[in-house]
């Protein structure tokens, strides 16, 4: 159990939050009156009151809201929950989205003190339930009653299609396809064939976010610019090579070039992530592969499922 200690809001972008006693939450929107409210994963950001603590220790002097955060609650360390943990406060729900985030402008806090505790410590919400939180009220974890829905995100690796020059086919059918089987697709990239930038999106969407798939499409050739399965290498934390080998052997039945693919599988943190061909027509085949027999694997690693053996 933890406790509100600060509400903060700001009414522009790129301005300072500042503390108010109460705000209210709009399901699907955020607080009422905050500007980084709005349809999207990021609605709400929290962070511990102990992390600010211990910041201030350093030196730094702090005030609520300087670091961007709407909730400030203690008791609870948000950083060491999953993403998909539901916070209880009166009336609200509020479903955790992503862990920590990148700091692309750094804040006047990091400016004064060379530090900011937020892109590590702090977490994003969208809001389920709304009401009103006032500050000293308690905020709980709660149990889910349905399993959360598996989610994805799918990556299309394309100069071409990042150019503008052409339509990127393979991602839609992709997402589509995930969908009918039940997946939440929380994101999709399009993205030029360029090994930093896919390394960057497969750290943050993994450590951030936590799908529990990704799906690559493209990069997975002989070309000089094919560099997908040497950016999913770097990233992995351990190896999968099962499932990249399934689809080559079942796609050598379809076409010997299939035997050209470097496509890999690996996983990184709690998220597994699969390389799939350029064309559409091949993704579909290769999901024909594994798309049935990956969920045993997915809750594994969300600590769902604790028994491989066969009856």
């Amino acid at each position: 159990m933890g406790i509100v200690t600060a509400i903060c809001i700001s009414k522009q972008r790129g301005t300072r939050k500042e503390p108010v006693s109460s705000a209210q939450f709009e399901p699907d929107y955020g607080i009422i009156g905050d500007a980084h409210a709005g349809k999207w994963h990021r609605q709400v950001s929290l962070l511990q009151q102990e992390k600010i603590d211990a910041f201030r220790e350093t030196g730094a002097a702090v005030t609520p809201g300087a670091f961007g955060e709407n909730l400030v609650v203690s008791g609870i360390d948000f950083r060491s929950l999953p993403v998909g943990t539901l916070l209880r406060c009166g009336d609200v729900l509020l479903e955790m989205t992503q862990i920590g985030k990148e700091c692309h402008t750094h804040c006047a806090i990091y400016h004064q003190t060379g530090d900011c505790i937020m892109p590590r410590e702090g977490v994003f919400a969208r809001v389920l339930q709304g009401g009103t939180i006032a500050v000293g009220e308690e905020m709980h974890i709660e149990q889910r009653q349905i399993p959360l829905p598996w989610q994805a995100a799918v990556i299309t690796l394309s100069d071409q299609g990042a150019a503008g020059q052409r339509e990127d086919k393979s991602g839609p059918v992709i997402a589509e396809r995930l969908k009918q089987n039940g997946y939440e697709v929380m994101e999709q990239l399009l993205l030029p064939d360029d090994r930093t930038r896919l390394e960057q999106e497969l750290i943050r969407l993994c450590d951030q976010r936590q799908p529990d798939l990704i799906l690559t499409t493209g990069g997975t050739g002989f070309s000089a610019r094919d560099i997908t399965p040497e950016a999913t290498l770097a990233v992995a934390e351990r190896n999968v090579p099962g499932i990249a080998e399934a689809i080559r052997a079942a796609s050598l039945h379809i076409t010997k070039r299939a035997m050209l693919s470097r496509a890999v599988s690996v996983i990184r943190g709690k998220t597994l992530i699969i390389n799939l061909p350029g064309s559409p027509k091949a993704c579909m085949e290769s999901m024909d592969v594994f798309l049935d027999t990956i969920p045993h694997g997915l809750g594994l690693l969300r600590g769902t499922v604790h028994d491989c053996a066969r009856v």
